[in-house]
């Protein structure tokens, strides 16, 4: 991803997606000390017709867009952006990545739009760390911060024209957890490390996604290790799809024509400075 190495646990041969999820990748980089950060991450690209969506874990990112909007989100926080009628961003290290460790790690995740809302004006959602609201249990081994939709009983601040649950839980050993979901969603986990003992499941390992079955009513797990946890849950749109690089529309003349939108300038310009 943008010269990146990147782990991306879907899609695969195997899981091409988990609807409303599209893809899901996960970066654990070191900054390069001969680059100006300005320089560095990734640069100017177009997006069409679903959300980008920025976890930082480690470090920070820069997000700058052609809509006028420049912000830095350091970890714990996320970056939502509902790409709309069609937006060029940039995501660079923060100029201060180096005094922080030089460390960036993220998790980005694409999140498709219903097709009443891919040609909306595009949105950028920045959150901080300390503006997501936390679950923290009461043996203090597990917080639960969330970004948008519901969970736990509380209410994450970041809108979506897609119904979603999305939210970071971090388990100290011994942790556990029980998070009620619809039971018509897709529930996937990610784990950045550690273990969990999943109810009705059972090991689950540090950097592989669980995939759930609609069947049930949420998910309960514990941490048999110190763990970091991705939890998503999205009702299905059940839209035809087609996609082509950084656009995700409903058919290929969709496509042909976001390319074209691109091209002619109709997303945008994004000059760095």
């Amino acid at each position: 991803m943008g010269g990146m190495p990147v782990r991306q646990p879907f899609p695969t041969h195997k899981v091409e997606q988990i609807d409303p999820f599209l893809l899901l990748h996960h970066a654990d980089i070191k900054a390069p000390e001969n680059i100006n950060p300005d320089h560095a991450g990734v640069g100017p690209h177009p997006h069409r017709g679903f959300s980008p969506v920025t976890f930082i874990f480690q470090g920070g990112v820069h997000h700058r867009d052609s809509r006028g909007n420049d912000s830095v989100i350091y970890a714990g926080g996320a970056q939502w952006m509902n790409a709309g009628r069609g937006v060029i961003h940039s995501e660079r290290p923060p100029r201060d990545i180096h005094e922080l460790g030089g460390r960036q790690e993220i998790i980005q995740l694409w999140i498709n739009t219903p097709a009443a809302h891919k040609m909306d004006q595009p949105q950028y959602f920045p959150l901080s760390a300390e503006e997501a609201p936390e679950v923290r249990s009461e043996d203090g081994k597990v917080i639960t911060r969330i970004f948008s939709g519901e969970m736990l009983g509380k209410k994450g601040p970041i809108p979506s024209h897609t119904e979603v649950n999305a939210a970071t839980v971090e388990l100290k050993q011994g942790g556990a957890v029980s998070i009620p979901l619809p039971a018509n969603h897709h529930t996937v986990l990610y784990l950045l490390d550690g273990k969990l003992n999943i109810d009705g499941y059972g090991l689950a390992e540090g950097l592989h996604a669980v995939v759930f079955n609609q069947d049930g009513e949420g998910v309960s797990f514990e941490a048999l290790e110190d763990t970091r946890v991705l939890v998503l849950s999205g009702k299905p749109l059940n839209e035809p799809m087609a996609h082509h690089g950084p656009f995700v529309m409903n058919n290929q003349t969709q496509i042909l024509e976001a390319m074209r939108d691109y091209q002619m300038g109709k997303m945008g310009i994004l000059i760095e400075e």
